[in-house]
């Protein structure tokens, strides 16, 4: 884990070119519950690992695979060669579950979140498809549009993982207006307004010289950090608001995984900017930037 000396909140990866290049532990991240690794296999190479107590997401980046489990032998087919090249296969886990992955393309490219869960859910197989069928989501409006792939959406079959994967056109804002989800708080009638859930974004673009613009703070400003996330980089929102703005001619992807107190994204919005919901005149015409026909095309 190799922290930014100017923002505590990101996180760089290591140079290997194979292996893990993040890991970033609860401990670590200074929180109580969400983990992260990312990691690179070469063709044949197996990751067999333990979920031990807790559940796990392993969404695919690039590559093709084959896993292994009591749940299940399943392989990608029609996988994306990259987060620009199409819909996502990702693999849900429970806890006491072992398996062994294995890269069957030249390279395996893998963001994994995981936090404590109950063992009495099943695991499962998530692939493109099912990633079509929950809907793809075009959010927002004007230079505010983005797109996003619900993978482990609220609702799903499991303990307290979220997972999704937000792509926004060059130039454009994103998590925006500013949201939060720092406290549980229910209302009068039991209804969950907004959940208390540690994130992390974890960041691709479609050149490699791009980056993006994250500015992570609460509405006191105790808490006022930006961050300028490149290829491969990690921030983390234990708290606060946490908008995001694309850098001009550079596409930016991120996976988020959350965890906390519900399987929600209840959150809430910061004040000052919740007049700018209905003045928007129409969804970027870039979007959705990818799709299930482009992986039936690799």
């Amino acid at each position: 884990m190799k922290i930014d000396t100017k923002c505590k909140l990101l996180i760089h990866p290591s140079k290997d070119e194979f292996g893990t290049y993040q890991k970033i532990t609860a401990e670590e991240a200074g929180w109580r519950k969400l983990n992260f690794t990312a990691k690179k296999l070469k063709k044949n190479d197996a990751w067999e690992n333990y979920t031990d107590d807790t559940e796990m997401c392993i969404v695919l980046l690039g590559g093709k695979f084959s896993i292994t489990s009591k749940w299940g032998n399943w392989k990608t087919e029609n996988s994306r060669i990259d987060v620009f090249s199409g819909l996502p296969h990702a693999v849900y886990l429970p806890p006491k579950t072992e398996f062994k992955l294995t890269a069957l393309s030249e390279e395996v490219d893998l963001g994994c979140g995981y936090t404590e869960g109950d063992k009495n859910f099943k695991g499962f197989f998530i692939s493109p498809e099912l990633i079509k069928s929950f809907g793809i989501e075009l959010r927002g409006g004007d230079n505010a549009s983005r797109q996003i792939n619900s993978i482990l959406p609220p609702g799903s079959e499991c303990s307290k993982l979220v997972c999704v994967e937000v792509y926004t056109p060059s130039g454009n804002w994103s998590s925006f207006p500013a949201h939060k989800h720092d406290e549980r708080i229910v209302d009068a009638k039991g209804t969950l307004k907004e959940a208390e859930l540690e994130e992390i974004y974890f960041y691709k673009f479609n050149k490699p010289q791009g980056f993006a613009l994250q500015k992570i703070y609460t509405y006191d400003r105790s808490l006022n950090e930006i961050a300028e996330p490149h290829n491969d980089d990690v921030v983390l929102v234990p708290k606060g608001y946490h908008p995001v703005s694309a850098g001009h001619g550079y596409n930016v992807y991120y996976l988020n995984f959350l965890a906390g107190s519900d399987q929600s994204l209840a959150n809430s919005d910061d004040p000052d900017h919740k007049w700018i919901y209905g003045t928007w005149k129409g969804i970027d015409q870039r979007l959705p930037m990818v799709t299930l026909e482009m992986n039936l095309g690799n």
